[in-house]
Formats: C-alpha cells, structure tokens, sequence
C-alpha cells in the first residue's frame, strides 16, 4: 500500500501519517513547511519539501511512487482570518486540492481521503448532520465545501473513490503552538508558557466541541480499508461542546496556574459549533473518547517538553478592512 500523507509535517497529517505507516503503508509526506515541522514527520516515512500548489511536482511524485491512496491534509485552516486572506485561502485550499484530486484521477489512485471541515455547515444548524445542506459562512468553509463537491463530480464522472471527513476543534501533540490565528488550546499553552494572560475573543461563551487528535486520527488512517466508509461523509470528533472560558480554566489546571483571562472585541464567527456522529461510531466504531481534562493534560505534558514559541504574523494580509486589531502585523 503506497499512500501519500499531505501536511504530513502538520498536526494532523503528522498523526495520520503515523498510524498509515503502522498498518503497513509506504508513505510519503509532501509538505511545505508553512506550518508544520520537520521533526514532526514520522520515523519511516519519505519526506518530500513542497506545495499542493505545485502541479508539476505532484506530477512527479504521482509517476514516480504510484500511489494506492491519498490523505489529503494540506490546509492553512485559520477560519477566521480567511475572510482576510482570500485569495491565499483559495489559492491553497481549493486550487492545490484540485492539483491532487487531477493526478489522483489520472493515476487511478484507489481512494482519495479528504479532510474537509465542520465549518461548511455555518451557523444555526445544531447539532451538526451530515444529511444538512451546508452553508458556510467564511472562505474557509467555502473552500472546504467547493473540494467536498469536486471529489464528488470527480467521482461520478471518473469513477474516483472518496472517504470525507468533517473534523472539528482537534487538539493535541504535534499541535504548532506558535500559531496565533487558529487552534485555541495550542494559542492558551503557548501564552501561559510565556506568562501571558489568555487572549479571549468576546465574552467567552461561545462553545466548541474539543476533539483529542487519538479520538480522529486512526479513523482517517483506516477508513480506506473500510468499504462502507467509500463515498460517504463523516463527522468526527468529540460530543461534548464547552465554552472558552472553561477551556482556559481546564488548560491552566493542567499547567498548574490559574489563568488570567484578556477580553478582546468580539470576532464575527459562528457561537456554537457542534455535531453528532453516529455515523462516524457505526461505521468505524464508538470507541470511548479521551476526555477532555485527560486529552488537555497529554497535550500539557508535551507542551512542556516541546517548549514556547514565538508567534507569527501573517505578513500577506489582503484585506484590512475589520481585521481584528491583535492581528494586525506587530501587533
């Protein structure tokens, strides 16, 4: 089994690569280091510096190893400051995805396994279901939404299989912690390990269900060896929603601190975000989720061992009509 992981060096894409390699798969990462790591790719693996956005590249790697399947995880998934970033967003998010899902096509790779996101259903429509029509409300979710159906057209006209799943919220090792724009856990660690107070847009209250990145992972690996699995949509990730200002205080219990929160100006995002898997626990099990007091304390553990890092600034901001004032460069 030859697969190809995409952002293989990023969070996710570092752990799916990881448990391909353990059920016996020949893997190799293609990743431009954006916003992953070296050292993230795991030990066995062939790794490959460079875009989705390059299709010249893709040709190669797909002519030279012959891939049996693709995970495709290359995203910059900020949602937020995508309504900045509109063309980086589609540019990388769609366009790149295209790139792939042609050299999939044109190989006749035997499953292209997409991570897409609960953010294509948009506001209002809770719990999330993978029967609801999406109406997403960022570039983000459009982006997400616009591959979601190019797999499909892709399948009915060229018979390409798809598994594609909707994540959301995922934490845990491996997380970049440098990043400022996205990933609230990783963002309130990287603050608390600098003596920061913790940046909290709004009132707080806005809910979101936390997924531990071993309750997503595994699935995504094997669902290629699932048949059932084959031209479905999946939601994964955990039940139980919480608010931010809960979030920070489990986070600063498993760093051993009381946090300090600070209030920032509401951003315009949706409030509550949540979804139901049954489908998901039918077709690939519904075995017992990592709490989230238990999946924030594994990630702390690492935390410390992995150290702070300085945050970024997205130097490529094309709008900055309301872009929120602690995102703006220097900031």
């Amino acid at each position: 089994m030859r697969s190809l992981v995409t952002g293989g060096a990023g969070f996710i894409g570092s752990h799916v690569a990881r448990h391909c390699l353990a059920a016996g798969h020949e893997v190799v990462v293609l990743d431009d280091l954006s916003g992953g790591y070296r050292d993230y790719v795991p030990a066995g693996a062939t790794f490959v510096e460079g875009s989705i956005t390059d299709h010249r590249l893709l040709a190669r790697l797909f002519d030279e190893h012959g891939f049996d399947y693709v995970y495709h995880l290359a995203a910059y998934a900020a949602e937020g400051l995508s309504h900045f970033i509109r063309r980086f967003n589609y540019t990388n998010n769609v366009v790149g995805s295209v790139n792939l899902i042609n050299e999939a096509v044109k190989h006749e790779v035997q499953c292209f396994v997409f991570t897409s996101s609960i953010a294509v259903y948009g506001a209002g429509q809770l719990p999330m279901r993978e029967d609801m029509i999406p109406q997403p409300e960022d570039p983000y979710g459009v982006a997400k939404y616009a591959v979601e159906l190019d797999l499909k057209a892709a399948h009915e006209m060229f018979g390409l299989p798809y598994v594609i799943f909707r994540p959301h919220n995922v934490y845990g090792e491996n997380q970049n912690l440098g990043d400022r724009y996205r990933n609230v856990i990783g963002i309130f660690m990287n603050q608390i390990m600098q003596g920061q107070p913790l940046s909290v847009f709004g009132d707080g209250t806005q809910t979101r269900a936390f997924s531990y990145i071993d309750d997503v992972a595994p699935a995504i690996a094997r669902s290629v060896e699932i048949r059932e699995a084959y031209n479905e949509v999946f939601n994964i990730g955990a039940d139980q929603p919480y608010a931010v200002n809960t979030l920070a205080q489990v986070v600063g219990d498993a760093l051993g601190v009381t946090p300090v929160l600070h209030h920032l100006p509401a951003r315009n995002e949706v409030q509550h975000a949540y979804s139901t898997h049954e489908k998901a626990h039918r077709v690939f099990g519904g075995g017992p989720a990592v709490s989230l007091e238990e999946g924030v304390a594994r990630m702390a553990a690492w935390a410390r061992e992995a150290g702070a890092r300085q945050s970024k600034s997205f130097d490529d901001i094309e709008i900055e009509k309301n872009l929120p004032p602690s995102w703006r460069v220097g900031a």
